[in-house]
């Protein structure tokens, strides 16, 4: 059947995969307990029906026609069940001097040669996908029911999908849909996600970074909800077993709204979070974001520097990517040449070159990054530096002038310093290249309409080393402008690391991230704590949204 090596060759030959997306392959089939075909599917480099066209076309093997599919198992001595599973091959017919069979994975021929030596008779194989294979495999002996007409598993999968798009097409799921999105949208969620839970579907809706939960659809819904989005974000439905990423877009409320649609496979069914991509609901101007002048003065100030690194950190959904599109977008003048590689590109801003990562096609933060500094750009934006590999070229990046601007996930601005230097980045060029780092987070904003006067217990603030005159202190109460949350929007907060000498000194000396805070806040660095604090007293948000937001207690 022919080796590992000689298909992806193939593969690489034909455009059908990388080189670099090969590469991955190859160091994941090393740790992997599965097969080539299993481990190209499950890193979503291939679908099965391109992945089963190939194989096919290599090795030569007819596809397996609905007559092919057989109704019993075909008994044969020592041939296990499991085995036949964990190999993807399905024997289905005794010719008399051969063995017929259908195989999801002909890359080893392991299998087939066990085959053929329990029978005594040569195999003549044919291809399918893995999961036709598998399926059929479980129907016949491990007592999963078959269709009731007897149809092959082929044609019952078929005339599920036709049954599914039916039933997505009904005026009630429509209905439930398109009122959910309109919910969504006046409740100013920023994600809906719909997930399985013993047998219904619940939805939520995350408002200002904190799932509430929404009625959901009748139970006899389930599936065509689920099939419904998937259909309007121009994904498989047929494909329930690998995660999918699509996009869609709604017109409600007078305007055209975009969405990136994710779904991904659970114990319970096929989970979909739509992510919110209204542009026109994102302001990109810092005072509107909540920065105050002790942290847009020096962010602003490296952003005009020629070269060097600027960072922003925090959690996911902390509005890191935000905050650079808002210094872009001072940027984005006609003399400068602006490129941005990110995962995903979510709102394109015109004047900039936005390239989006795609791993399975080998397009990565590293290779367009290389690829970038054969433009000829003044500033680079890194959606984000996850290895040694994109620190280390935008390292290079900065070193050759380039002035560059990614985020990074830790929790405080001088934990990215230790970060960076654990990724393998040598210390002195880190010293000499990262101009500030900015480490943030969002906290909800009290409702203008309902906020009342509160005094924390005396006890809290001795903890948190405050005293009443700390305060006016405010507490949430809910009304209807805020659906009763008792917060309408978010600001943000943060503490801003200076990179002068003093800090140069003490990264080239290899200091803890702790160690380096203590040299910030020395040098007068304000605290994320802090900061919030600031907002407490001007009446912005609540000491306990505060606490939540940065967990700090002492």
């Amino acid at each position: 059947m022919g080796a590992n090596t000689d298909f992806g060759g193939y593969l690489v030959e034909r455009g059908l995969l990388a080189d670099a997306a090969w590469a991955r392959v190859q160091d994941v089939l090393q740790e992997a307990r599965q097969g080539l075909a299993a481990t190209l599917t499950g890193l979503g480099l291939l679908s099965e029906k391109d992945l089963a066209a190939a194989l096919g076309k290599h090795y030569c093997l007819p596809h397996a026609e609905p007559q092919d599919w057989p109704l019993e198992p075909l008994s044969i001595a020592d041939i296990n069940p499991t085995f036949l599973s964990h190999y993807h091959i399905l024997p289905t017919t005794d010719a008399g001097d051969t063995i017929e069979a259908i195989l999801g994975d002909p890359t080893n021929d392991y299998a087939v040669k066990a085959l053929s030596f329990a029978t005594g008779k040569p195999v003549r194989p044919k291809i399918a996908t893995l999961r036709e294979v598998e399926t059929a495999i479980n129907r016949l002996y491990f007592g999963d029911a078959g269709p009731s007409d007897e149809l092959s598993e082929v044609e019952d999968l078929a005339n599920d999908v036709d049954r599914l798009k039916e039933l997505a097409a009904d005026a009630p799921v429509i209905r439930f849909v398109d009122r959910m999105i309109d919910d969504a949208l006046s409740k100013r969620a920023s994600d809906i996600h719909v997930e399985p839970i013993d047998g219904r579907l619940q939805i939520r809706f995350r408002v200002d970074g904190i799932l509430i939960e929404m009625n959901g659809p009748s139970r006899d819904m389930t599936a065509a909800v689920i099939s419904r989005l998937k259909i309007m974000s121009g994904l498989d439905i047929a494909e329930r077993r690998l995660p999918q990423d699509g996009r869609m877009r709604v017109r409600a409320h007078g305007k055209e709204i975009d969405f990136r649609v994710s779904t991904a496979p659970t114990a319970q069914g096929e989970a979909v979070v739509l992510r919110l991509l209204d542009r026109g609901a994102v302001v990109l101007n810092f005072d509107a974001l909540g920065f105050d002048d002790i942290v847009k003065k020096p962010f602003r100030s490296a952003l005009r520097q020629p070269d060097g690194i600027v960072l922003v950190t925090g959690p996911t959904g902390s509005g890191k990517t935000t905050t650079l599109y808002t210094g872009l977008s001072e940027l984005n003048q006609p003399e400068n040449k602006i490129l941005t590689v990110e995962d995903p590109v979510e709102y394109v801003i015109e004047g900039l070159g936005q390239v989006q990562v795609d791993n399975r096609i080998g397009r990565t933060f590293a290779g367009t990054l290389r690829t970038f500094l054969r433009q000829d750009p003044d500033i680079i934006m890194v959606g984000e530096i996850r290895d040694e590999e994109t620190a280390g070229i935008a390292i290079q990046a900065s070193l050759t002038g380039h002035l560059v601007l990614s985020t990074l996930h830790t929790n405080s601005a001088a934990a990215a310093i230790a970060r960076l230097v654990d990724m393998g980045v040598e210390d002195y060029l880190l010293a000499s290249t990262l101009r500030v780092v900015m480490a943030q987070r969002l906290v909800r904003t009290l409702c203008e309409n309902c906020k009342e006067q509160h005094t924390p217990e005396p006890e809290l603030l001795q903890d948190l080393g405050l005293d009443s005159e700390a305060g006016p202190f405010f507490a949430a109460k809910g009304c209807d402008a805020c659906h009763g949350s008792g917060y309408l929007g978010r600001t943000m907060i943060a503490e801003i690391l200076v990179i002068d000498r003093a800090m140069e000194k003490a990264i080239i000396e290899r200091k803890t991230g702790a160690e380096l805070e203590d040299l910030a806040r020395q040098n007068g660095m304000r605290t994320l704590f802090e900061h919030g604090i600031q907002k407490v007293s001007e009446g912005n948000t609540s000491l306990t949204e505060v606490l939540r937001v940065t967990r700090e207690r002492n």
